[in-house]
């Protein structure tokens, strides 16, 4: 029997789930913060427009398939990196910092990689950054 290799039929990313101890504080930052738009609201599955994805927000316990269990205080269980155009990396900083964002790393060239990022945290301690190419 021939086997096949995942990597070929998968095609893209559809959606990305952030599983969340405060579905609240973690919904209104998402979409007040960085504006995202709801596409699906619900007490348990809220969905936000992303370009062509979508980014979904769980709340962390017990699911048909597994049990998400306790996330050690203060640890961060995801990373996501958001691309924007060059000109907009400092126009994000300042507007995160307006909105009261915690700012892990303010603007900062990476010449390794030719990008210019911003990190801050989300109401999950997850791992956020904006970047722009150069």
């Amino acid at each position: 029997m021939k086997t096949m290799r995942l990597s070929r039929e998968i095609s893209k990313i559809d959606y990305t789930v952030i599983i969340c101890t405060d579905m609240i504080a973690t919904k209104a930052f998402y979409k007040d913060a960085l504006g995202f738009e709801i596409v699906e609201d619900l007490d348990t599955w809220v969905s936000f427009q992303v370009g062509p994805n979508l980014l979904t927000l769980r709340p962390r316990g017990s699911w048909p398939v597994c049990d998400d269990g306790p996330i050690p205080s203060g640890s961060a269980a995801t990373q996501l990196a958001f691309c924007v155009p060059l000109a907009s990396i400092d126009r994000c900083y300042e507007d995160l910092v307006g909105k009261g964002v915690r700012i892990l790393r303010g603007p900062t060239d990476l010449p390794k990689w030719r990008h210019r990022t911003v990190f801050f945290a989300d109401p999950e301690n997850n791992i956020i950054e904006i970047y722009a190419h150069y």
